[in-house]
């Protein structure tokens, strides 16, 4: 495989080399950076270590927006139907 010299910045390398995985090479990372198309797999884990206390309050978050935008649907429907 042909092989190309890349220049980065400093801040442009170490920003790579944070996301960068064990056992893999910097074409690796750019390689899964650059993916147009991206697997529901690639997402698989990432809420793994969102503590049990965040993860009630965004429910209770939903929860609440769902409550607010129902209650929304029901007064635009008497508005409407008043005319």
């Amino acid at each position: 495989m042909a092989v190309k010299t890349v220049t980065l910045s400093e801040d442009a390398y170490l920003a790579l080399a944070a996301v960068k995985g064990e056992g893999e090479s910097f074409s690796d990372v750019v390689r899964r950076l650059t993916r147009t198309s991206r697997s529901l797999l690639d997402f698989a884990g990432a809420w793994k270590d969102v503590p049990e206390a965040t993860v009630r309050e965004m429910e209770s978050f939903w929860k609440e927006a769902e409550g607010l935008s129902e209650e929304k649907r029901r007064r635009e429907g008497r508005r409407l139907r008043q005319g």
